[in-house]
């Protein structure tokens, strides 16, 4: 049996393809809000989340809901970005059909590959949306040509090739079921919307069965405290209906649902009843995890399990332990860190936490750089004070040979810089599988490299191409451990006092290399104050002040001339960091330091490697 009256759709992307820009526009026409309300006026309405808005990225996957001549349609929308892959993966079992967004311009890129596989596996009708048809670069006949040839490489059944392709200006609010002749042309989403209706199927549902519904997502409120999200497969469920919930190793907890709720727009609508094919957050559950099946006591079978792709880096975070801890954060001790990250684990099921079997603190292993840096940036923000290591690549033992995650990665930059990051790629032991220019003056370039190579490649291509480089990366699968590359980075300058920096002792120092603090910036014995421009690691006296005498200088009214600092994100810091050195995070602060701070640690620790 079908629910008629509902289409539960994914949108899909690689990352900034439009998405959620047309989501808006969808959420906008549909009347979901009056005309006088804010968010008529608002852009990227779903990504509420701070650190979205900043970075202009979808980190968390979203559900709402609109609702077409008599139909509702429930939307989920998904990060763009591979690290977030997790929030894909473990949403797409809500959904009967998916809008696969690609640029006009960029066209397919890593991460449509991955959300498109993805989607075939799960058995999601496509429609394919050409977005951003108005971009001056705009080649959308050649995009669907790409298009295609991905479907032709990621399927073998033939009915996953027919697919209804939609052109739009996701930021206009505007869809065509044809290439019209001019951006110009008057249009709204009705073609989109159409095509939904027409296209993607009913939620196949089992009504004539108990109630079901595996937990796809997590959300918390101070006053109805865990819902439990995901869709209906059978049954019908009532308010204060008897259910069990059942964990993916069999054990059960026996429970009521309190409250049901469906979404609305970008609420949530309380219903004392829900059938099959709906899409419910459920409350009365607290101890609910991602994966879990909620059940009526009849069928306690569970669903089967959410399939992830494993974590390829990882790093070690503890309790901050620096001469400064504990000024700065209100959360400072290493038994909270370890109740902030038990709770992570309910929710961010793409990210794996386990304690350190090599000392104390946590590992931390996620997709990514960015998947680990979002978490970081998040316990900064909510008032943690932590240190991390260096990122490692996770290695595993395959057929008893060490193996390594390898990447395939596409950077596109200006025919200009084409040069630099072969010469850069070199270095890092890459192979180039592809090479092409385009009509912007731009060329993409496809490379296999190892995720250990790969690492700190932001700052390097950031610099080298003053910041006109991009580039995405898919993992490809686990290989034998290849070549380390060479190091890339200089030594570093180490503060051999603990104190507040002067503008004397920078103004002798920052010949030697480029400063990371400005004078007055309190820093310790063994924090790093700047980058060396030689190999080596330097000890500096940052705190050094000018000797005071009774003899009057005819300059001495002279300032010094002070080269501005080098300012780095949390990411940056990430790449910068090497072995023997950690990243201190505050609320207020990121410090880069090493591992043993005195000067005779240092020398000892090396003497024993």
């Amino acid at each position: 049996m079908t629910n008629m009256n509902i289409r539960n759709i994914a949108i899909i992307a690689h990352v900034d393809h439009g998405k959620t820009t047309l989501v808006d526009g969808m959420l906008k026409q549909t009347h979901t809000f009056r005309d006088n309300q804010a968010e008529m006026e608002q852009t990227t309405i779903l990504d509420s989340n701070e650190l979205e808005r900043e970075r202009g990225i979808t980190i968390l996957a979203k559900n709402t809901a609109v609702r077409y001549k008599d139909t509702k349609i429930n939307i989920i929308d998904t990060p763009g970005h591979a690290d977030f892959a997790g929030e894909v993966e473990r949403v797409l079992n809500m959904a009967d059909g998916a809008l696969l967004i690609v640029d006009a311009a960029e066209g397919p890129l890593p991460q449509t590959k991955f959300v498109l596989k993805k989607a075939l596996q799960n058995g999601l009708k496509l429609i394919v949306v050409i977005n951003k048809i108005d971009k001056k670069d705009a080649r959308p006949q050649e995009i669907l040509n790409e298009t295609e040839n991905l479907f032709l490489n990621l399927t073998d059944n033939p009915d996953h090739l027919e697919f209804p392709v939609i052109y739009a200006i996701g930021r206009q609010g505007k869809a065509w079921n044809h290439l019209p002749s001019s951006p110009e042309e008057p249009a709204d989403l009705a073609p989109l919307f159409e095509t939904i209706l027409n296209t993607i199927p009913s939620p196949k549902v089992e009504n004539d069965k108990p109630f079901k519904m595996q937990v796809s997502s997590l959300d918390f409120d101070n006053y109805q405290g865990r819902y439990a999200i995901g869709k209906i497969v059978a049954g019908k469920l009532t308010t204060g209906q008897a259910l069990v919930l059942v964990s993916e190793t069999g054990e059960k907890t026996s429970g009521r649902a309190e409250k049901i709720f469906v979404h609305e727009g970008l609420g949530r609508t309380e219903v004392k009843e829900i059938a099959a094919g709906e899409i419910a957050a459920i409350t009365g559950f607290s101890g609910a995890k991602i994966g879990q099946t909620l059940a009526d006591p009849q069928d306690t079978t569970p669903l089967p399990s959410i399939k992830l792709e494993e974590p390829t880096i990882k790093i070690v975070a503890g309790a901050n332990s620096s001469p400064l801890a504990g000024r700065e954060g209100k959360f400072a001790t290493a038994r909270q860190l370890q109740d902030r990250l038990i709770r992570e684990k309910e929710t961010n099921i793409g990210m794996v936490i386990t304690e350190n079997p090599n000392g104390s603190g946590y590992v931390i292993a996620g997709r990514g750089e960015l998947h680990l840096s979002v978490l970081l940036e998040t316990l900064r923000r909510e008032g943690y004070e932590l240190e991390v290591g260096k990122p490692q690549v996770i290695v595993k033992d395959i057929d008893g040979v060490k193996s390594e995650p390898y990447e395939e990665l596409t950077i596109e930059i200006p025919e200009e810089f084409v040069g630099v990051i072969t010469t850069e790629m070199g270095k890092r032991k890459s192979q180039l599988l592809d090479m092409k220019p385009d009509n912007r003056g731009n060329t993409r370039m496809i490379y296999e490299i190892s995720s250990k190579n790969l690492l700190g490649f932001r700052n390097s291509i950031l610099s080298s191409t003053r910041g006109t480089g991009i580039f995405a990366s898919q993992i490809i699968g686990f290989r034998p451990q290849s070549e380390e590359s060479d190091r890339f980075r200089n030594g570093v300058l180490v503060a051999t006092e603990s104190g507040a920096a002067t503008g004397y002792a920078i103004n002798s120092i920052q010949d030697r290399g480029t400063m990371f603090i400005t004078p007055g910036v309190a820093v310790y014995e063994g924090m790093i104050v700047g980058l060396n421009s030689r190999e080596d690691d330097v000890d500096v006296n940052i705190c050094k002040e000018k000797a005071k005498t009774n003899v009057r200088s005819s300059n001495k009214e002279l300032g010094y001339v002070l080269t501005p600092p080098n300012t780095m994100s949390l990411e940056q810091m990430l790449d910068f960091l090497e072995d023997d050195e950690l990243l201190e995070i505050t609320p207020q602060n990121l410090r880069l330091r090493k591992k043993y701070l005195s000067k005779i640690d240092r020398v000892r620790q090396a003497r024993s490697n």
